[in-house]
């Protein structure tokens, strides 16, 4: 069962699987896992350096080419026009594929001109390179200026996104502008297995914080998730969220938790996040 959320006219598989950390072999093995265990949509990043073993992992499932959505992100490095096009060029060399289905701007760079990187951005669209285009760790100013700036539609924004953090400001604007937004960093890095709130929920759906967790964003309009784990076990119950639902009571309880409000990716590069009212 594929959810999927739609976007300018595309249809975006809403729960995808995360590739972050993960490496050679083990990437390659989670990847053929995670679309035996029905996820549709595989992210990854040039960043991450596994974009050949996720390629593989692609390739070895039986599942085709058209039913699996995948996303890959251009490094800051490569922001400037020619650069970035090559670097896609050299993604899909990587990953064995001839187009993907979304490259997205990873961070927003502070040498690059924002018009140039979505002129390219869009080049590599025209090209067939990739299928969409998008954003990834904007803000709201930034991501106005971006959906500005670009002929194609910026599908989505990928931002770091769970109960533990208030991205209001970015799920307001993103819903304005039609806009998708990606949740990576879901599970808060384990922290939701430890939740007494989330436990208390998952024991009332016999789910665990991290199913309660995914059927939370699934519940949510426009939201994309991509949860990530190197185990089989984990990786098939992270998408086994489709025989339940969470109540207005429940969802407003979760909801909640993000007064606590815990960021935690926040590198040098990054920009002045948007600050919840």
């Amino acid at each position: 069962m594929t959810l999927t959320t739609k976007h300018f006219g595309v249809d975006i598989p809403k729960i995808g699987f995360g590739t972050w950390k993960l490496r050679d072999e083990t990437a390659q093995m989670c990847v053929t896992k995670a679309i035996e265990a029905g996820y549709r949509m595989i992210d990854t990043a040039q960043v991450y350096e596994n974009e050949t073993h996720v390629g593989r992992g692609i390739a070895d499932s039986p599942t085709p080419r058209d039913e699996i959505w995948v996303t890959t992100k251009v490094w800051m490095s490569e922001f400037e026009d020619g650069d970035l096009q090559a670097s896609i060029s050299k993604s899909l060399e990587r990953l064995g594929l001839d187009y993907v289905d979304l490259v997205l701007l990873h961070w927003p760079s502070q040498d690059v001109p924002l018009e140039e990187s979505i002129r390219a951005l869009n080049d590599a669209h025209d090209q067939g390179m990739t299928r969409n285009i998008g954003i990834s760790n904007f803000t709201v100013r930034q991501m106005d200026e971006a959906v500005r700036l670009s002929k194609a539609p910026v599908v989505t924004n990928q931002v770091e996104y769970h109960p533990f953090i208030d991205q209001t400001p970015v799920l307001e604007a993103a819903h304005a502008l039609g806009m998708s937004v990606t949740a990576y960093c879901p599970l808060a890095q384990g922290k939701v297995l430890d939740d007494p709130l989330l436990k208390e929920i998952g024991a009332a759906h016999g789910k665990t914080p991290a199913q309660v967790v995914v059927r939370w964003f699934v519940q949510q309009p426009g939201i994309i998730t991509i949860p990530r784990s190197s185990s089989p076990e984990h990786i098939a119950s992270n998408n086994d969220v489709h025989d339940f639902e969470l109540s207005a009571d429940e969802m407003g309880r979760i909801n909640a938790l993000k007064a606590s409000h815990q960021r935690l990716v926040d590198p040098g590069w990054a920009p002045a996040w948007d600050k919840a009212a």
